[in-house]
């Protein structure tokens, strides 16, 4: 397997400057800056790059909406507040190989017509604000940020912004609401980011493991990298595997790569020879994946049609000693705490479902409280003003229709079997 994304992590001093240039880093910007801005994103949309933060939206489409939008100022922010449970893949990036993603930044910002650009950086990420701020500086003093960029007549700077530990702020308005130094709650679209973001200015933000891919992009060639992966998701894709395996981890494969040979070839199996019992295969928001879907190729599409979804490739594995209703529980626990109170469907919803699920698991349930607790997920998807409310309803929601005789299970016995 060709390594892109994490190819030179094991290099010696790679987060710095000098070893970065020297495995060709900045070749990316280079060629970016002899290009003009509807080249590099013709260059983009032919990649067919999307999101890695979890919503798969197109890149070429999101900088094409800021790159043409007349009003100025323009800026570009990168979402590294990576704090969806499982996820720790952007970690690797930040803290290994800091100047990929600043150079995806800058390319970025010179495609958009941008002088200024934040890194909005995970509170509970210290050592990747160490290495970011270090990196930050050496391309500050090595000319790639600063007035005149390489000599090319283009202006950008780019700062490091610490987040203060609110998952909500993943979302992007609700990123750039802390960034402008309020209350981190989510805005009411339309208008998108794209237009209406920093300052109510046309904004680019990404993820940090998309910004990683542009530079491959514009080093390689937008053919090569599109052959990758698949039609549909090109590109490599880094996937954060945790749970009952025997090697968890930050894997890097091609879109597409099953779910199986992620769990069985690279992370070594279920540990301990145990069974596979299912799979949470993009962070706790997407809906939980039975053992008989592991054949599921792991790309945007695919996983769709499978019943879950890609999100950030966060996989979370349990093998057959976990008690279904307890995950269930916990993750609804995660949910009603990281709720931002601002849509009554999220702050009242998040909390029922917490409740039914503990009286289930403690016991204390009833057969009705099944059909209740799918009716209050129900009216908490696709009204909420963010994604967070509907991630708490599809996962309570899959945990039942996967694991019924489970929740029976607990009410008919009054106990966990699993305690």
């Amino acid at each position: 397997m060709e390594y892109h994304l994490l190819k030179y992590l094991d290099t010696p001093d790679v987060r710095k400057i000098d070893v970065y240039e020297s495995i060709g880093g900045y070749t990316g910007l280079k060629n970016a800056l002899t290009m003009k801005s509807d080249e590099i994103l013709s260059q983009m949309k032919k990649s067919g790059l999307r999101g890695r933060g979890g919503a798969g939206f197109p890149t070429a489409i999101k900088w094409t909406t800021t790159a043409t939008d007349p009003a100025t100022p323009k800026y570009v922010i990168c979402n590294a507040d990576e704090g969806e449970p499982g996820t720790f893949k952007d970690k690797v990036l930040l803290e290994l190989n800091p100047h990929q993603i600043i150079e995806g930044m800058i390319i970025a910002a010179h495609t958009v017509g941008a002088k200024l650009g934040y890194v909005y950086l995970r509170g509970e990420y210290p050592g990747a604000f160490v290495s970011m701020q270090a990196a930050l500086d050496e391309a500050r003093s090595r000319g790639y940020l600063g007035p005149d960029a390489l000599g090319a007549g283009m202006e950008f700077n780019l700062y490091l912004h610490k987040g203060a530990g609110a998952y909500i702020c993943g979302e992007e308005s609700a990123l750039i609401e802390s960034l402008e130094g309020k209350r981190g709650q989510p805005r009411v679209k339309p208008p998108r980011t794209a237009n209406k973001g920093f300052m109510r200015k046309p904004t680019t933000s990404n993820n940090a493991e998309t910004f990683a891919n542009v530079p491959l992009i514009m080093s390689m060639g937008a053919d090569a990298y599109a052959s990758i992966g698949t039609k549909e998701s090109p590109g490599p894709k880094l996937f954060s595997v945790s749970g009952h395996v025997e090697k968890p981890g930050v894997y890097e494969a091609p879109m597409g790569i099953s779910l199986h040979d992620l769990i069985y070839d690279l992370c070594g199996g279920i540990k301990g020879g145990r069974k596979l019992k299912g799979v949470i295969p993009g962070g706790v928001s997407t809906p939980i994946l039975t053992q008989d879907k592991i054949d599921c190729p792991m790309d945007f599409v695919s996983v769709s049609e499978c019943g879950s979804m890609l999100g950030s490739g966060a996989v979370i594995v349990f093998d057959e000693t976990t008690c279904m209703v307890r995950v269930a529980m916990r993750i609804a626990r995660f949910f009603e705490h990281e709720s931002c109170g601002k849509c009554t469907p999220c702050r009242e919803g998040c909390g029922w479902l917490r409740a039914i699920l503990e009286r289930i698991e403690n016991g204390n349930g009833h057969m009705r409280d099944l059909d209740l607790l799918l009716e209050v997920a129900d009216n908490i998807e696709g009204r909420s003003f963010c994604a967070l409310g509907d991630g708490a309803s599809m996962s309570a929601r899959s945990f039942v229709y996967s694991y019924r005789s489970e929740f029976e299970a607990h009410i008919k016995e009054q106990r966990c079997a699993f305690k």
